[in-house]
């Protein structure tokens, strides 16, 4: 049974795997910036990805990669990495992680639609209304307003508005990354190809910080220690575990359905959000997670 479900359970813990990352992501970008974290979030990962190649392929880099899979898995790093990360991370420092989260809770959406368009993927009348149920369920929990003062730094309305678009562009990027991950990859390791994602990623953003002449706020990052350790445990939980797990979760079931159920992150989110930022999560929240929970249970039947 367990076997089964690979696919959905690795999903879910994509989700668990991002809970911590946005939160340590947010964290380290509110204190040196969203480029810097971007960045340095990649050697992390790649070391880690090239030990568990290791242990695991008897290779630590992707060099049995197949043309194929470095053309659409380089797509993909663009498109889920350089575009989507680097858009959310920045709605993140503009609109705080709980209202990002809200708006990137129409990716599965996305990643159905774009599964069906490019994969030729098709699903069964449970599984849309699963999906359904799940982003429904999301939108009602992180909606929910409070009492409590919040602690973005984002008051304006025009930091308000460019966090929702670039938030939104972050989702669009999330899903098209995933679909040409899952494209790309066919049966070759999820790890793997998430390490192709991870370097092609990384010189992106070394293009991006160039661009940007952004190389003094990185050599100010480095000596941050504390956004730097906070960065380090972003990086093993969020490109190397969260996007292996996700590049799995693909690979294994329906991209719309893998998608659906790595969303479910933002009410994971929920219970940090009251312990660290002083929110309630008052009837809203929970009746909107329990319909998420009654969507995942249906992509789970």
């Amino acid at each position: 049974m367990l076997l089964g479900l690979a696919g959905e359970l690795a999903a879910l813990g994509t989700a668990v795997c991002w809970t911590f990352t946005a939160l340590w992501f947010t964290a380290a970008s509110r204190r040196v910036g969203a480029l810097p974290v971007n960045l340095l979030r990649m050697p992390v990962a790649f070391a880690w990805l090239a030990a568990w190649g290791l242990v695991t392929r008897g290779h630590a880099l992707p060099s049995d990669a197949s043309a194929h899979a470095w053309t659409w898995l380089t797509a993909s790093a663009l498109a889920g990495f350089a575009l989507g990360d680097l858009c959310l991370f920045r709605a993140f420092v503009l609109i705080g992680p709980r209202l990002a989260s809200l708006v990137m809770a129409t990716a599965p959406a996305f990643t159905a639609v774009i599964g069906w368009l490019v994969l030729d993927e098709r699903l069964e009348a449970l599984a849309i209304l699963g999906i359904a149920l799940t982003v429904s369920g999301l939108m009602i929990a992180i909606r929910e307003r409070t009492a409590a003062p919040t602690t973005s730094p984002a008051t304006e309305v025009g930091a308000r508005a460019r966090g929702l678009v670039l938030a939104l562009l972050g989702a669009l990027g999330q899903a098209l990354g995933l679909v040409l991950a899952k494209h790309g990859m066919g049966d070759y390791d999820a790890f793997a190809s998430t390490q192709i994602r991870v370097l092609v990623g990384a010189v992106a953003f070394v293009a991006m910080t160039t661009a940007a002449r952004g190389w003094p706020q990185v050599r100010a990052a480095l000596r941050d220690r504390t956004a730097m350790l906070r960065c380090a445990l972003g990086g093993t939980f969020g490109p190397f575990l969260g996007v292996g797990l996700s590049l799995y979760a693909a690979q294994h079931t329906a991209a719309g359905i893998a998608a659906s159920l790595m969303a479910t992150q933002p009410l994971l989110v929920i219970p940090f959000a009251v312990w660290l930022q002083g929110e309630r999560a008052g009837p809203r929240a929970v009746v909107g997670a329990a319909i998420a929970v009654l969507g995942v249970a249906l992509l789970l039947r």
